[in-house]
Parts: C-alpha cells; sequence; structure tokens
C-alpha cells in the first residue's frame, strides 16, 4: 500500500462545551427529528427524552449509545457525547499502522492493487489521501507540487486551479458534484474541517481555458462522470465508495475507498494499454 499522509488527528469539537441534553437536541435537529419520532425510535417516552435534553435527568451510558444508535451518529461524536455525559469513551482512534489495524490495511491494500489498472485511493474523513494504487499518476498530471506534498487533498487537488481543474472538461458538473456530497457529509457529521473545506472549495475561480457550462448533458450519463484530459488522451470515469461494513475503530470508520472505473471504452483500453 502506497502510504501518501497519515490519519489526522482529531480536530477540537466544539460540541464538547455543550452538555449531553444539549448535543443529543443537536443531533435530533440535524437528523430533522421529533421528540416525539426519536423517543418511538428508541422506545422510550417522549417525557423522558425531554427530560434528557433540557437537563432534568441524566441518561445512563446505555442510554446515550441507544439514542446515538438512533440518530446514526458517528463513533467519534458518540465519544463526545459519553464524555459530555461524564462517561469513559466507548471507541478507540488507532493509527492506520497500528498492528491491530493489519488485517484492515491488507484489506485496503487488496482493493487498491485489485483495482489496478483502474485508479484508486483510500482517504480519511477530510478527505487526505492514505494510500493509492499506481494507476492514479495519469490524473494528476502536472498538478503543483505543493497540492502533492502530504497531506494531499483529494478534493483539493481535484478543484484547485494548479491541480487537475484545468485538465477536468466537465469542470462545472465534476464541481458541483463534489460540493453536494461534501455538503451531505457535513450534514451527517457536523465536521467544521469538512465545512471550511467546502467554504475553501466553492471559492476557487473557474479554470482558465474551461467552458462556462458542461459540454454533456447530464441526462446522457448514469452517473456524473469524471472526464479529464491527461497524457493518455481524454478518460472518463464513474466512481464508487467502500466502507468498513462493522467497523468499531474510529479511523477504520472514517476511511473510504474511492475507486475509478472506466466510463467508455476508450478509456478502458487506454488504461490497459498504459499498465506496466
Amino acid at each position: 500500500m502506497n502510504t501518501l499522509a497519515s490519519i489526522l488527528p482529531a480536530a477540537p469539537s466544539g460540541a464538547a462545551r455543550l452538555s449531553i441534553g444539549e448535543m443529543l437536541r443537536d443531533w435530533r435537529t440535524r437528523r430533522r427529528m421529533s421528540q416525539l419520532l426519536l423517543a418511538t425510535e428508541a422506545e422510550i417516552s417522549t417525557r423522558h427524552l425531554s427530560f434528557v435534553e433540557s437537563g432534568r435527568a441524566l441518561p445512563s451510558r446505555e442510554m446515550v449509545m441507544h439514542l446515538a444508535e438512533q440518530l446514526d451518529v458517528p463513533l467519534r461524536e458518540r465519544n463526545a457525547l459519553l464524555v459530555a455525559a461524564g462517561y469513559a469513551p466507548l471507541y478507540r482512534e488507532r493509527a492506520l499502522d497500528d498492528p491491530q489495524l493489519a488485517a484492515a490495511r491488507e484489506a485496503v491494500d487488496l482493493v487498491l492493487r485489485g483495482h489496478e489498472p483502474y485508479p484508486a485511493v483510500a482517504v480519511d474523513r477530510h478527505w487526505n489521501i492514505v494510500a493509492t494504487n499506481g494507476a492514479l499518476a495519469p490524473l494528476i498530471g502536472d498538478a503543483s507540487p505543493a497540492l502533492l506534498a502530504a497531506p494531499i487533498n483529494a478534493l483539493r487537488l481535484s478543484l484547485h486551479p494548479e491541480g487537475m481543474a484545468p485538465r477536468i472538461v466537465n469542470w462545472h458538473a465534476w464541481r458541483a458534484h463534489l460540493l453536494t456530497r461534501l455538503q451531505r457529509q457535513i450534514d451527517a457529521s457536523a465536521d467544521p474541517v469538512l465545512a471550511a473545506l467546502h467554504e475553501e472549495l466553492a471559492a476557487y475561480p473557474t479554470p482558465p481555458g474551461v467552458a462556462n457550462v458542461s459540454a454533456e448533458p447530464i441526462a446522457n450519463h448514469i452517473a456524473v462522470p469524471l472526464r479529464v484530459r491527461t497524457v493518455l488522451g481524454e478518460l472518463a470515469f464513474y466512481s464508487t465508495t467502500t466502507v468498513f461494513g462493522t467497523p468499531v475503530d474510529i479511523t477504520l470508520s472514517e476511511l473510504a475507498i474511492e475507486a475509478f472505473f472506466p466510463a467508455d471504452p476508450q478509456t478502458a483500453q487506454a488504461l490497459r494499454d498504459h499498465a506496466p
């Protein structure tokens, strides 16, 4: 596995200053659930939930975890909920090179290598690349060395005017797709680092030479493709995301593999011909 960057340390969370009741209410509001709906899903009384949110009742450790499960709170933030309620954190955060994650690293390596000659990358929760296979090089092209210095952020590399952006044929459509996807992650995780990244990416200017609109109607595709000019010619890809199914480690729960598949026969042939 070609490790390019380490998993970033946890960013300080402003939510840690809130009470357990305020934090649960915040997550309930974020999930657009009423007290009645959450209480029904959690099979508790609305009165008890109201008391917990208002601070009139302190939830047990089991109740905190039960409500977090119903609200689909990320593991990192479940620890924050437990600490706010006065309990010890439950989920560990190991470095990716920790021996206990050896099997997971092997699985990531297997997926990345098995996807060649098509490109694939593993990213952390902030879209920093932690591993890649050998097929990514043609996509990166002549990106600025500053963008290729660790930690390499995949979204910044993609949309920055000195990164891949000038060579992305359908830049507007791809930019809109990435920003929408990133906003969904922000809504789900309440991560301030992702929010800052979204603000940065949205402020990037249109690269010189990029048309004002995508030349291809989205209706012609089954998904938003990435069309990029490379040394191998113009390549087109669809992307998929793979995550671990039942993680109980924070690092593992935040790891994702982005795999790119050829969107046309020409792309598939070009990459097969280029493969060592």
